[in-house]
């Protein structure tokens, strides 16, 4: 028998589901997808129930679908703004931008490597720019790094430079 979820179990749910299928449209499968391509490990119906944060996951299920779609675990955990991020002097980053080495980004050998070149990869294509090796960042394409990296946008910019991609602002 299950015990019915608090206020915040609920709204966790929901968050971890948000995240859940963020990174699956980022891959660009659809539920059918994900079924197929799991050889049936994760069904359309269980992972559409867990975005929609009608079920709760597993810590185990969880674990799966980060292996499945290689992200860490903790890519689908909500965070909660620290102190840190609070204090943070927002007036030097509103109008900043950042330019990305995306020939360092390809060399990395990091879980977070694809689902950031597939994201940036869409935004060139989107702004119908020239593929080339360095890219500029707008704060609005930061907003969504932040939440694909499930963080905020000061941290996003940071792990952006902490994965030495020759991030700098403009």
């Amino acid at each position: 028998m299950t015990e019915a979820m608090t206020g915040d179990q609920t709204e966790y749910t929901r968050a971890v589901g948000e995240r859940l299928r963020s990174v699956r449209k980022s891959r660009g499968l659809t539920l059918q997808e994900v079924e197929a391509t799991s050889a049936d490990e994760f069904k359309a119906s269980v992972v559409g129930a867990y975005e929609r944060g009608e079920r709760a996951i597993s810590i185990r299920r969880l674990q799966r679908l980060a292996t499945f779609y290689r992200v860490p675990i903790d890519h689908f955990l909500p965070r909660q703004e620290t102190d840190e991020v609070i204090e943070l002097d927002r007036s030097q980053a509103e109008d900043a931008r950042i330019i990305v080495d995306l020939r360092q980004l390809e060399r990395l050998e990091d879980p977070q490597r694809d689902l950031l070149l597939h994201y940036l990869t869409n935004i060139q294509q989107v702004r119908s720019e020239q593929p080339g090796p360095l890219m500029i960042i707008r704060r609005e394409d930061l907003r969504t790094i932040a939440a694909l990296l499930g963080t905020v946008t000061y941290v996003a910019e940071r792990r952006l430079v902490e994965l030495s991609l020759g991030a700098s602002r403009t």
